[in-house]
């Protein structure tokens, strides 16, 4: 089936009168007069067979298929008009989506978007944050930014760095701590993975306590951590993800032992061509990798 030609300016017309739902308020948008507002209108219904409006004495009411209509037409003119602020510079900007377990995204990557954006300008960057589930397929990632062991089926994996789990708790509680065996008097809390403080127990050399049960369970490191400054517990999480806070203060590690259970990775379908936004910011975040290394501030002393 042949579709009939639809003129841009009565598009236009349309999308302007809809927003108004008066020919005359359109025509002094768009610079034009009132009846020339109406005739675009009025061609347009004819190509397309429909009624867009009715007509009535003071105004338009927009009618079932013109409500249909109004926001492909006004998402269709958003996208022009991003697309030719990008142009008009003379520069093309490329779109990069990535996606990242917020953990990661709020305490690595959002202190160093403007490094990135400076030395990378051409590049949009659209960023979501996730709690590690995420199908980047579905969701229209160039990139996603996860913690595991490498292993996602589909998926082209390069390893960032580890961030080993430690426990960490306002300065009130780690004043109260002499060893982790006083962890057992304390509320802990930790992620789905339910034998994460028994393996960190095992790591500091002794015996988990019986409240390990009563631990409360969260589904993100960054509310539990938010628990933890608001003092509901003693958390387990990446000391790295959090050395905001240990600088300022309002956490302390009160122990050195860690463990790690996997590392951030950066990720692709196998099956996406790489674009020049891609390569641009793998290889800035690689290059990032002796940073990775540095042992966050904070530190217990033993």
């Amino acid at each position: 089936m042949v579709r009939p030609y639809l003129p841009l300016n009565a598009l236009r017309a349309f999308e302007a009168s809809a927003r108004h739902l008066s020919f005359t308020r359109a025509g002094i948008e768009l610079s034009v007069t009132q009846a020339a507002v109406s005739q675009q209108v009025r061609t347009l219904e004819q190509r397309m067979g429909v009624q867009l409006f009715r007509r009535l004495p003071r105004g338009l009411r927009i009618t079932a298929e013109g409500e249909a209509l109004l926001p492909v037409v006004s998402d269709a003119f958003d996208r022009l008009a991003t697309t030719l602020d990008r142009v008009g510079s003379g520069k093309v900007r490329e779109l990069l989506v990535v996606g990242a377990v917020g953990t990661f995204a709020v305490g690595w990557l959002l202190p160093r978007l403007e490094s990135f954006r400076r030395a990378h300008p051409f590049v949009e960057l659209r960023l979501s944050t996730n709690n590690n589930r995420v199908d980047l397929a579905a969701e229209g990632l160039d990139f996603s930014i996860r913690f595991g062991n490498g292993a996602w089926h589909g998926l082209d994996a390069t390893e960032l760095f580890e961030a080993p789990l430690t426990p960490l708790c306002t300065p009130a509680l780690a004043a109260a701590l002499g060893s982790p065996r006083d962890l057992g008097e304390l509320t802990l809390l930790r992620s789905y993975r339910a034998d994460e403080w028994s393996r960190w127990f095992a790591a500091a050399g002794v015996e988990a306590p019986p409240n390990l049960a009563g631990a409360i369970v969260f589904d993100s490191s960054l509310a539990m951590m938010e628990a933890a400054e608001q003092g509901a517990g003693v958390a387990l999480a990446p000391a790295l993800m959090f050395s905001r806070q240990l600088r300022n203060g309002s956490i302390r590690r009160p122990f050195r032992a860690s463990i790690s259970l996997g590392s951030y990775w950066l990720t692709r379908l196998k099956s996406r061509q790489p674009t020049a936004a891609m390569l641009a910011f793998a290889g800035w975040i690689v290059a990032q990798e002796p940073e990775f290394r540095r042992e966050p501030p904070g530190e217990a002393p033993g």
